[in-house]
């Protein structure tokens, strides 16, 4: 795995949050977990495209996976955008903010209820990078999707903000 850290500041920065209902939380037990992820683009002449994965419900997003024991959230997200989306070298470029989510766990501890925090990164790849997603980390489907379409691609809403940062971020690098 080749990772090269060019901005290694960590910015604290809250996007969303979705709530469970506070009867839920006092009738079952609540896992705590946090994981990281990336959003890569790459860029071929003057067009800028970004990885979108299909997920384990059929939804498209981005890379995330747990934090492992000894990692960084730095090298988690690299790890976890370099295995799902079989991409051979990221450059990590700048934190994007944090999401909170609540789900049902689906593989591991099934059914269990868990309260995720997740970390998201801005990665850039080579302009010549293919994706190449592995089943094996639930990633059955990835593509390469256009600036002015990636806001819109993601199934999920709490994901729109760090899109959005994404984006903002580049914007201001192309200055």
């Amino acid at each position: 795995m080749r990772v090269k850290k060019s901005m290694p500041q960590k910015i604290q920065q809250r996007v969303s949050t979705r709530q469970v209902p506070e009867r839920s939380l006092k009738k079952e037990p609540v896992q705590r977990e946090v994981s990281a992820g990336g959003i890569v683009f790459r860029k071929v002449g003057n067009t800028i495209s970004f990885a979108v994965m299909k997920d384990s419900y059929g939804k498209w997003t981005f890379p995330k996976g747990h934090v492992e024991l000894g990692e960084d959230l730095e090298e988690a997200a690299a790890r976890e955008t370099l295995e799902e989306l079989g991409l051979e070298q990221i450059r990590l470029l700048d934190y994007l903010g944090k999401i909170d989510i609540w789900f049902r766990d689906k593989f591991y501890k099934k059914g269990q209820l868990i309260h995720k925090d997740i970390h998201y990164y801005l990665f850039q790849t080579l302009a010549e990078s293919e994706l190449h997603p592995d089943p094996e980390e639930h990633v059955y489907e990835a593509k390469w999707v256009s600036l002015s379409k990636v806001e819109r691609v993601s199934s999920y809403a709490d994901m729109v903000p760090i899109v959005k940062r994404a984006i903002e971020i580049l914007k201001q690098t192309q200055k």
